[in-house]
């Protein structure tokens, strides 16, 4: 979804809560990441896994930091995500399946590295970083960019649609930069079985987008115009 933020919006008295909720649900969430990578793989020795938690915690908390202090707004509106956050019952369905195939990115990986099924080389575990910070990058400044970039489908009064910054590039600058993270994720974590459920994850974002394309031509003015100005979904030159 592209919106224009305007004029800046003012922070309602309970941002304080907020913020307190975004990192717990951010330190709860690691702890997850970490289990449903040492369990399935039966060992603390995972060091791949132990080095992706790291970087994938620490680009969490920079952006976190970044929206803390720059658009509390904005925020607020990542808090709400996953199914029971969608309105129309297609995305709540879409987003459970995304869900299941988020959670099988990191238990294939790490049974992988249980069973040893593949070993990759130095050189594209430290790629498979590289891409996972280049996805966080890419979100980044799609949040710069859009205040209004929701955890869920949704637009809200006032919103205007634009075309700046990624959105200039690609509609949908968020759902590229999440897929370039995705595809890092197996490789940094030493599996190439994990890039099975990535291509999961990209079967359930592509229908998520074009459903979601669907409802922003409904419900967002100009979107339509903004469609035919900007060519590429994800990918530039390609889709």
């Amino acid at each position: 979804m592209i919106v224009d933020a305007g004029s800046p919006v003012a922070h309602p008295s309970g941002m304080t809560d907020v913020v307190a909720n975004a990192w717990r649900g951010l330190a709860q969430f690691l702890v997850a990441l970490a289990l449903c990578l040492m369990l399935p793989a039966w060992s603390l020795r995972y060091r791949e896994a132990w080095v992706y938690v790291v970087v994938f915690g620490s680009c969490c908390v920079a952006i976190t930091l970044y929206l803390q202090r720059h658009d509390l707004a904005l925020l607020q509106r990542r808090l709400a995500a996953g199914p029971a956050a969608e309105r129309e019952p297609r995305q709540q369905v879409i987003q459970l399946l995304a869900s299941v195939a988020f959670l099988a990115l990191f238990v294939l990986s790490a049974l992988d590295h249980r069973f040893r099924w593949t070993t990759l080389p130095l050189a594209t575990v430290i790629a498979g970083e590289a891409l996972v910070m280049l996805g966080f990058l890419v979100i980044f400044f799609t949040f710069r960019e859009n205040s209004y970039a929701a955890g869920n489908i949704t637009t809200a009064e006032g919103q205007h649609v634009v075309s700046s910054g990624p959105y200039a590039i690609v509609r949908h600058p968020m759902y590229a930069g999440a897929l370039i993270m995705l595809l890092g994720t197996p490789l940094a974590l030493g599996s190439l079985w994990g890039l099975v459920a990535f291509g999961a994850l990209v079967v359930v974002i592509v229908l998520r987008l074009l459903d979601e394309e669907r409802l922003l031509v409904r419900d967002l003015g100009g979107y339509e115009a903004y469609r035919g100005q900007v060519r590429y979904r994800l990918v530039p030159f390609v889709w």
